[in-house]
């Protein structure tokens, strides 16, 4: 049974959704609701808010919808004048893009983050499994019967098997602020999302000379170490396997041709390469000292699933799981703003 949503203002966890949900209120996340055409902003407004708290209290959207009808202190705390019933939010729901809903969470996110990242820092990439709610005993799934779906049977080191979609999602540490996220049928390997993920960040103008970016061993392969030095001007530190050698990894990084001009310019890419290098080599060597740094990333992944409806996803559609993610991704971004971003703070909301 169901637990019915009454307020109460004195709780810790209707005072932080109160947090949260005042946002929408402002000027500026109306602004960019309207910037990405989701519109009418109002509207969309009241639609994302009864998103979010299906999400937060881990039930569905048509039981928010009918709590909202029979309480109106619920209506007055979420700041909503009318309750939209299941029919009038899916429609609206499914007339925008993803893309909209994408460049929605980044905006509302940015508009969050007063001061704009300017210094070099570390990010932290990881993929997860996202399962979607299948009856299996209603029928039997076969691969067969996959061959024209959207989402695969895919391999989790901790779930095992299972049906769905892969999530990779970088997060800027130690702020815990999603930075980006990339959604695959299945479970592909992670080592060629490792060029996906920072081509995405790199178009997006957030990928600052010199920072670090930290991979698990899924992430693993020798040329991946010099495409983050030579292409993308960062630190990649993956953590290595047990073959990994450090020496044929400097053997393939060497100076790009035009450092050899007398251009200055040139020059100071010369000093930067030289940057890089040394970080890489004093980093790599005590790749084990960074392992509580990536953990945090997993607490993440924890928050979203255990405490954000992310565990099973009743959607079946490429388009509607990327909308679904991202507004979870906007709810966790939010949590993390809202200065629940240390370890034992992320921790402790993922077994709220």
């Amino acid at each position: 049974m169901k637990s019915p949503l009454i307020v109460d203002k004195r709780d810790s966890k209707w005072i932080l959704l109160g947090e949260i949900l005042k946002i929408f209120g402002s000027r500026r996340v109306k602004q960019e609701i309207a910037k990405n055409s989701i519109k009418p902003a109002d509207k969309a407004g009241i639609m994302i808010k009864v998103m979010l708290i299906s999400m937060f209290f881990s039930v569905d959207v048509s039981y928010v919808l009918k709590e909202f009808e029979k309480r109106d202190e619920l209506k007055k705390f979420c700041e909503i004048d009318y309750a939209p019933n299941a029919d009038d939010f899916y429609r609206f729901m499914s007339r925008f893009s993803e893309e909209s809903f994408v460049k929605l969470v980044n905006g509302i996110l940015n508009s969050q983050t007063r001061v704009k990242r300017r210094r070099k820092s570390t990010i932290l990439v990881d993929s997860t499994d996202l399962q979607v709610d299948l009856n299996f005993h209603r029928k039997k799934i076969s691969k067969k019967s996959m061959e024209h779906r959207e989402f695969k049977w895919g391999f989790s080191s901790s779930k095992g098997f299972y049906i769905g979609y892969q999530l990779t999602v970088a997060l800027e540490y130690p702020k815990m602020k999603p930075l980006a996220f990339i959604i695959h049928p299945g479970s592909p390997n992670d080592s060629p999302i490792f060029s996906q993920i920072l081509e995405q960040l790199k178009n997006r103008r957030l990928i600052i000379k010199g920072d670090t970016f930290i991979f698990d061993k899924g992430y693993y392969k020798k040329d991946n170490y010099v495409k983050g030095i030579l292409n993308y001007k960062i630190v990649p530190i993956i953590f290595p396997k047990y073959y990994f050698k450090l020496d044929k990894v400097l053997n393939d990084l060497s100076y790009p041709l035009e450092c050899f001009t007398k251009n200055k310019s040139k020059q100071q890419d010369k000093m930067l390469y030289q940057r890089l290098v040394r970080d890489f080599k004093r980093k790599i060597s005590k790749w084990q000292k960074l392992k509580p740094i990536r953990g945090m990333i997993e607490d993440w992944n924890k928050l979203t699933k255990r405490a954000l409806s992310m565990k099973k996803i009743h959607r079946f559609t490429y388009r509607s799981i990327v909308k679904f993610v991202s507004l979870n991704a906007l709810l966790a971004g939010l949590l993390t703003t809202h200065g629940y971003n240390s370890k034992k703070a992320i921790q402790a909301l993922a077994e709220w």
